[in-house]
């Protein structure tokens, strides 16, 4: 996430209380680093501190921080912080040698460290000021960071600090074993429908077409059970789950375009489509001619590429949308929480991107997609629309004032 145009940062105490709305929760034993442009905030970019082993020899752990930061082009200064609470008076001498190795790293790219802070779950401090008179120990209390005028301004936008992304429940935590049981149980008749469609272009149009009304339309409220059955049923065929995906960030044409390209429509199946509500589904936007002249294809935009700037705010909704379709498991719920990982991981937010993809396949073992997103995100490799600023999502929109 990179933070709002309009927000004033007037010392430390500001740019800590900023960190848990940028990553959503408070860090625990991490390294966050963060761009500076000139005198505004940029990108934010959270890793496991390193163990005993690494910080004896910290040179390869500095230079991938200085690879992930090397993504804001615009970047001329950083910043660190270690959130840590082991040997809180000790810390200088654990991690002088990782402080040097990332100055030296970062300095010689570009991106000098103006500032490093130390933070626990009680007490925060510099990790430069060794002057008792200004820097006493053990430190200043943390209620300063939660105080600020910063957090105080996020909160007041409705920013609110969550759970690490680890320590929540399983989606379907809530549901109860019957509701479970009736939600896969209508899903299933649908898919029943569904399968024998599968090489359908009126019920692909007629899908995407719903979907899309959905997320043009859709108010938060819950989704009757009838709809959540049938979108459920729908995310269990891949090309169609591929689909909505790149309909939601590139829109309609895009999708239509790359799935003429995999060839996935059989001329010969001639059944009338299926849906909640049609004939509201239909017609179908018009085709696409396959590999369209200026119409990116399915790779371009699942890794980010394309379009120059994706569409945030169907992306937002597509997001809260799978939330609850996630809710009840299965091959279905894998393939949600699939969705929510790729999402989170085109918004910049790897943490929340790897507990979404781990929860999908504790769903359904192998689910290739969330392994080879994983993958990708265990790599450290990130979403071509993270890496810029300009593509890059805001939790609030640029027009947050």
């Amino acid at each position: 996430m990179t933070p709002p145009e309009h927000l004033t940062v007037q010392g430390p105490e500001d740019i800590l209380g900023f960190i848990p709305h940028s990553l959503g929760y408070w860090p625990a034993d991490s390294l966050v680093a963060m761009t500076l442009q000139g005198r505004r905030l940029g990108a934010t970019l959270r890793l496991d501190l390193p163990g005993p082993e690494t910080l004896a020899d910290p040179r390869d752990y500095a230079r991938t921080v200085r690879d992930y930061l090397r993504a804001d082009q615009h970047a001329d200064a950083a910043l660190l912080v270690f959130f840590t609470n082991d040997g809180w008076m000790d810390l200088p001498q654990t991690y002088t040698g990782l402080l040097a190795a990332l100055q030296a790293a970062l300095g010689t790219s570009g991106m000098p460290v103006r500032d490093a802070w130390y933070v626990g779950d009680t007490y925060w401090r510099d990790a430069y000021c060794s002057d008792r008179s200004c820097c006493p120990l053990p430190g200043r209390p943390v209620e300063d960071i939660r105080d600020s005028r910063l957090n105080a301004e996020m909160v007041f936008r409705g920013s609110s600090v969550g759970p690490p992304p680890d320590g929540g429940t399983q989606p379907q935590g809530s549901i109860s074993v019957e509701d479970r049981a009736a939600m896969q149980a209508a899903e299933a008749a649908w898919s029943v429908q569904l399968e024998i469609r599968r090489g359908s272009r009126v019920q692909f149009d007629a899908l995407l077409g719903f979907w899309e009304g959905l997320l043009g339309s859709w108010t938060g409220d819950a989704l009757p059970e009838d709809q959540q059955a049938f979108l459920r049923a729908s995310l269990r065929v891949p090309a169609w789950r591929d689909a909505v995906l790149v309909m939601a960030a590139a829109g309609m044409r895009t999708a239509q375009s790359g799935a003429e390209q995999f060839g996935i429509f059989d001329a010969g199946c001639r059944l009338a489509p299926v849906g909640p509500g049609v004939p509201e589904t239909l017609p179908g936007p018009g085709a696409a001619s396959a590999g369209a002249p200026g119409v990116p294809g399915y790779g371009e935009v699942l890794l980010g590429l394309e379009p120059v700037l994706p569409d945030w705010r169907r992306l937002d909704g597509l997001d809260r949308i799978l939330e609850q379709l996630s809710a009840c498991g299965g091959q279905a719920g894998a393939a949600a929480l699939t969705g929510r990982g790729w999402i989170a991981w085109c918004r910049g937010r790897g943490s929340y991107a790897a507990a979404y993809l781990g929860q999908a396949l504790e769903e359904e073992e192998g689910y290739r997609l969330a392994e080879l997103m994983l993958e990708l995100v265990r790599r450290g490799t990130l979403c071509g629309w993270a890496g810029r600023k300009e593509a890059a999502w805001q939790k609030f929109g640029p027009e947050a004032a």
